[in-house]
């Protein structure tokens, strides 16, 4: 039986002093607000013909400097780029798209559109609400099948898992955009499942173990379901992977999805569990004070 309870400090202290780092990071830099939070020129541009992205993404980055994103439409005849907002001067951008068309003598300008930050200010806004709501549901759901504590523990977790995910990016300045924020609330519902797989298993456990102290249960709780947990999870990190290896353009989505389903494991096992049997010796020891002040 593993000794996860006996080391909480030791967790607890290494998963704050990693999110301290990223505060730090936020508060001296700041994020990386990509261009849906920060606005930009969206440009689309028609090749008429079959071309190479990378051919094109040299000369864009040539100027914007990784400022920018772009991507294929209409059967690899168009491309649409969005450049992030003062990444690029109107003189810049009209001399981008001049290299552009000379080296793509085919290639006309369809169109050139500036997007407001009141746009991302409205999209940060929403992106919160959305993250606030489902931590809310969750919080309902879980308290609602096992009970408040388990809830309140598993919400513990996943703000954990939100703040060390957020914590690389800050580090190192990795554009957050909204795909950042489906890739959170995909890690939210993965996490949520492991740490429900163990909560079960206590529940169980508080049954069959009469005897035994919440410690005990717990450390036993946790060591019948790792195999699991970390079983489960790698199949799904060696998938992931795979698709940020050998599929470039959904890279924003699948970076932020291998930090965090891998730190949700991580946090069910020694973050969720350790805080559950916190707050039940601080019912008790609650209780005990009550009935010696009576």
């Amino acid at each position: 039986m593993l000794k996860i309870v006996e080391k909480t400090k030791l967790w607890f202290v290494m998963s704050l002093i990693i999110i301290v780092i990223g505060i730090g990071f936020i508060a001296t830099k700041g994020l990386n607000l990509g261009i849906d939070f920060k606005g930009g020129t969206a440009i689309t541009i028609n090749m008429k013909q079959k071309f190479d992205k990378v051919d094109v993404d040299k000369i864009i980055d040539k100027y914007a400097k990784g400022e920018y994103l772009s991507k294929t439409v209409n059967d690899d005849k168009e491309i649409e780029i969005t450049v992030k907002s003062d990444a690029l001067s109107a003189d810049q951008t009209a001399t981008m798209l001049k290299d552009i068309k000379t080296q793509f003598k085919s290639s006309t300008l369809i169109s050139e559109d500036a997007i407001g930050a009141s746009i991302g200010s409205e999209l940060k806004t929403k992106a919160v609400t959305a993250v606030i709501v489902a931590m809310f549901c969750i919080l309902v759901y879980v308290g609602f099948r096992f009970e408040f504590k388990f809830a309140a523990s598993a919400i513990f977790a996943l703000v954990h898992d939100i703040l060390i995910t957020i914590t690389v990016y800050a580090v190192f300045q990795i554009a957050v955009n909204a795909t950042f924020i489906a890739a959170i609330l995909t890690v939210v519902g993965y996490s949520i499942n492991d740490t429900i797989v163990i909560f079960d298993r206590i529940r169980e456990n508080q049954r069959i173990m009469r005897k035994a102290t919440i410690e005990e249960i717990t450390n036993t709780s946790v060591t019948q379901t790792m195999a699991r947990s970390i079983n489960t999870v790698l199949t799904v990190l060696i998938c992931i992977f795979s698709v940020w290896v050998f599929v470039p353009s959904i890279r924003e989505l699948t970076f932020p999805l291998l930090i965090g389903i891998g730190v949700g494991c991580y946090s069910s096992i020694f973050i969720a569990s350790p805080m559950w049997v916190f707050l039940k010796k601080r019912e008790k020891k609650a209780r005990e004070n009550k009935r010696t002040v009576a």
